[in-house]
């Protein structure tokens, strides 16, 4: 007598159906990166009320900043790796458990070091978020890889655009104890990450193995991979702590110089990061379609006439110009994503760990370093020296060209 094996169409490589795109998963996984993320976004967008109530200089929200990247960084590369030799999808829902300890510790943070153990708590659930579920949105992309990862950052993106708003009709109004009920927005996502982590651990590996078969060839000799992806790094360089000088010290500069209240500052901070949510569906598909080093050429050194003009602008073209700056800049992550794991194929999570972890430390190095500043010469000037990062966009001149075999 004869066994009969009887294997799931979409775990079999050789399927038509491996090749097809698993929206359901894609829009789960970016649904509870919206969770996540808005969870995470809580901790800058209550920055004004903890400056208020603990008495503490930019330097020391700055350094908040930095607990919370830190361990967001210096984790994910690690988790990335480890994923890539021993995958653990069951890591996704276990994960939220360290946001939901995050926000539980800042609820009832009255001493500045509660408030740096609740960011570190953050941080560590974003480390075990990201790389983990960016490989899972690899995993049911198919052959559309960009719009996989943009569609799995734009739930993040959401998120982040969400917390200013929540702070602002919830937390500014009821205070920092009302946190401990957006930590009940973990337990949501844990069971919605228990039902992907089910499907990543029977479909998954086969589709990888789908999308490894996928070669892709480089336009340039031996060893000019490492070179790409090192130039990446410095492109996520400038665009993080560009975008640090905005989320973390936005809500103040609409303060100081234009004398907002604290509520139209967060939806100024809101039309903000609603921008970069919008920017970052579009740079996978157009990725996608036109080339990643396209995207990145554009949206990095693109952004750069109107990051020189917003120290310069009023009231009424500040909100303009942040949209802009958002939409263009959002743009490239996605491109930078994609075209790193095809630099580096087979490494999917340790690439995607690396790329989250150093745009997290870049964002907290640089909220960090930006605070001392704005102690020293004024938050006004902090925009004026970060308006000239974007140039770093010209050495995307000397990304490698791709194409797929």
């Amino acid at each position: 007598m004869t066994d009969t094996v009887i294997r799931s169409p979409a775990a079999d490589p050789s399927s038509p159906q491996a090749e097809t795109t698993v929206f359901g998963v894609i829009l789960a996984i970016s649904g509870c990166h919206l969770l996540n993320d808005m969870m995470q976004s809580l901790l800058p967008a209550i920055y004004p009320n903890l400056k208020t109530d603990l008495h503490l200089s930019f330097g020391e929200i700055g350094l908040v900043t930095l607990a919370y990247q830190i361990t967001a960084s210096i984790l994910q590369p690690l988790v990335g790796l480890y994923a890539d030799r021993r995958s653990n999808p069951w890591v996704l829902p276990g994960g939220t458990l360290f946001s939901l300890a995050g926000l539980a510790v800042l609820s009832v943070a009255h001493v500045y070091g509660l408030v740096l153990l609740g960011a570190s708590l953050l941080g560590v659930g974003s480390s075990v978020f990201h790389p983990e579920s960016s490989r899972v949105a690899r995993m049911a992309a198919g052959g559309r890889p960009g719009l996989a990862q943009s569609l799995f950052q734009v739930g993040g993106n959401a998120g982040q655009a969400l917390g200013p708003l929540a702070a602002a009709l919830v937390v500014v109004r009821w205070g920092q104890s009302s946190l401990a009920l957006f930590a009940l927005l973990a337990l949501l996502a844990g069971a919605v990450l228990w039902n992907v982590a089910v499907w990543a651990r029977h479909h998954g590996a086969a589709r990888l193995a789908l999308a490894g078969a996928r070669k892709v060839s480089i336009d340039l000799p031996r060893g000019a991979a490492g070179k790409g992806i090192a130039i990446l790094l410095v492109l996520i360089f400038s665009k993080y702590v560009y975008m640090a000088s905005l989320t973390s010290y936005f809500t103040f500069y609409l303060i100081e110089r234009f004398h907002l209240s604290v509520e139209n500052a967060q939806m100024h901070l809101f039309a903000f990061l609603a921008a970069v949510a919008a920017g970052t569906i579009a740079g996978g598909p157009v990725g996608d379609r036109f080339g990643r080093k396209a995207v990145i050429w554009i949206s990095i050194l693109g952004v750069l006439p109107f990051t020189l003009l917003l120290p310069y602008a009023n009231l009424f073209w500040t909100g303009p110009l942040v949209v802009v700056i958002g939409l263009l800049l959002a743009s490239a992550f996605p491109a930078i994503v994609v075209l790193a794991q095809e630099l580096a194929p087979g490494r999917i999570g340790m690439i995607s760990g690396l790329f989250f972890g150093f745009s997290f430390g870049m964002g907290g190095l640089g909220a960090a370093v930006l605070g001392e500043l704005a102690d020293w010469k004024g938050v006004e000037t902090v925009y004026k020296l970060c308006a000239v990062l974007p140039a770093l966009g010209l050495l995307a001149a000397f990304l490698p060209n791709t194409r797929r075999r």
